[in-house]
């Protein structure tokens, strides 16, 4: 009979083999991934980028009893400065590899006995999706279905695929939970969704146990200056204009790092296999807004014609949804709540910016209006 559970009730409507490639391993001590010592063994995927570096970050400090394991294939947004201060740690583990290659994942899990995941690893950027959609779906897509075969067959505890608040489409009203369809209008989304339909097949047909999270736009330190917030910032400390697709009406939800770091933790012990989780804030302004908060902060000007001096209005991308509402109650009944406030978490991300922006090989590539092709150089794809 087939198991039916949260996923089927939430559902909405919306292979290549290769040779296994040497990967580069790095851990705090010789010898970490041999040790018996370690309670559990934790699969973190993508996590020398934004958030998931964060996750690394404090599941090493926090839980010593556990051996941490960054698999990154260390693309462009990614960088393993985000990684220093835990670096030398004797219960991390780093290896450099790439999830779309099933006979060096299969090998990994045989070899490393991961007990739990969290599958991070994903091409984000929506304007690079709209001229990239067949990398994008190759990566998230494919290179999902690849992790989750292999952490079934090797009968993992926990297995956390991290979504986004861009499955839903776009909102003018309501908010959405977790049980409103999904309506992606960009390629980026499309294959996060795609991605989540497979997931929550193998909970489906073999009770694996998956969670899916959906969160809201996350800022502060790690992150690469493609997305807005850091892009802004480091065109005004530069002395650039920001530039602003369209009219800058279209309205975001921001969480700070590390409440987004509290969430994932809350979901690796609460989160219950089957089910979906959205992670948002009420904390909402305009792409306009933002500009004006950030002009403000960095060039020390109120002066409305000064901030527009600092603003220039670019073509829009070809669909930009206006906002992304969501209900996150359910994470409020496990007991997560966003703690940081605004002005305390967007201070912190204006001075790391100051000393970090070259943290990454090509991070003035980042901050055209539309960097549609140069970090795609590394992608490798099909």
């Amino acid at each position: 009979m087939k198991p039916v559970g949260p996923f089927r009730a939430r559902a909405a409507v919306g292979g290549r083999g290769e040779r296994c490639r040497k990967a580069r391993t790095m851990s705090g001590r010789t010898g970490a991934a041999a040790s018996p010592a370690f309670e559990k063994r934790v699969l973190v995927t993508g996590g020398a980028g934004f958030i998931a570096s964060h996750v690394v970050v404090s599941l090493v400090k926090n839980y010593p009893n556990y051996l941490i394991i960054n698999l990154d294939k260390l693309n462009y947004c990614a960088s393993l400065k985000n990684l220093e201060t835990v670096s030398g740690k004797e219960n991390y583990k780093f290896i450099q590899g790439d999830i779309c290659v099933p006979d060096f994942i299969k090998h990994l899990f045989e070899t490393e006995k991961i007990d739990i995941v969290l599958h991070f690893a994903a091409q984000t950027h929506v304007d690079l999706s709209f001229w990239h959609a067949l990398e994008f779906t190759y990566v998230n897509v494919y290179g999902t279905n690849v992790l989750v075969a292999a952490a079934h067959e090797a009968n993992v505890e926990k297995f956390v695929y991290v979504s986004t608040d861009e499955v839903y489409g776009g909102s003018t009203d309501g908010e959405f939970d977790e049980s409103s369809p999904k309506r992606p209008t960009n390629p980026y989304a499309s294959s996060k969704a795609a991605a989540e339909c497979f997931v929550q097949s193998y909970w489906e047909r073999y009770q694996f146990p998956a969670v899916i999270t959906r969160s809201s736009n996350v800022y502060g330190p790690h992150q690469y200056p493609e997305k807005v917030i850091p892009k802004f910032i480091s065109l005004l400390q530069q002395n650039r204009k920001c530039c602003i697709h369209g009219s800058g009406l279209q309205r975001r939800n921001f969480l700070y790092a590390t409440d987004v770091v509290e969430a994932f933790l809350t979901v690796l012990k609460e989160g219950k296999p089957g089910e979906i989780y959205n992670i948002g804030t009420n904390f909402e302004m305009s792409i306009a807004q933002l500009a004006k908060e950030l002009i403000h902060l960095i060039k020390k000007t109120s002066s409305e014609s000064e901030m527009e001096h600092w603003m220039d209005y670019v073509k829009d991308r070809p669909t930009n949804d206006l906002r992304y509402p969501m209900n996150s109650e359910k994470m409020h009944n496990l007991g997560w709540r966003p703690k940081v406030p605004w002005k305390e978490g967007i201070k912190k991300t204006i001075e790391w910016y100051k000393e970090n922006f070259h943290n990454w090989k090509n991070s003035e590539k980042a901050l055209e209006p539309f960097p549609v092709t140069e970090p795609f150089a590394q992608l490798g794809g099909p």
